[in-house]
């Protein structure tokens, strides 16, 4: 029996792929402005790469001074039960050891982010915007 085309087979076919790294499943950047500093990530956050933005987010915080921190995930298209718990930690960081209110998130304005952080009701201590600008002028007199 022949196997079909799209098959890998360890007689001479195409060896199979490998997972990409974990560069390409998230990307993270961390944007330090006079007012806060922004760790801003795109693609997914799983089991996989939640240690990388939990590692991003405690570096923020070692440099963050008087500045806010503002997460923002609006480039995120996936984000699992691992990536909710680095948001829950993050957040009893802010308040409990940095002094803050609340941690900032900015969150898409579909489902991918937004609708698991509602679910487990992380909406209830997030202060959650759909843009960093919006981010920044929170609390801010009007």
């Amino acid at each position: 029996m022949k196997p079909a085309s799209d098959e890998r087979t360890p007689d001479g076919g195409a060896h199979p792929t490998l997972p990409p790294p974990h560069e390409q499943l998230l990307t993270l950047r961390s944007a330090e402005r006079h007012d806060a500093v922004v760790v801003a990530a795109a693609g997914a956050i799983d089991g996989l790469t939640a240690p990388r933005l939990a590692a991003a987010i405690d570096a923020a915080y070692d440099g963050l001074g008087e500045r806010v921190l503002i997460v923002d995930l609006a480039e995120i298209d996936f984000l699992g039960s691992a990536g909710l718990r680095v948001l829950r930690d993050a957040a009893s960081e802010a308040v409990t050891r940095r002094g803050l209110d609340q941690l900032r998130v900015v969150v898409d304005q579909s489902r991918p982010v937004i609708r698991p952080i509602e679910i487990v009701g992380f909406d209830q201590f997030l202060a959650l915007f759909h843009t960093v600008e919006d981010a920044l002028t929170a609390g801010e007199p009007s």
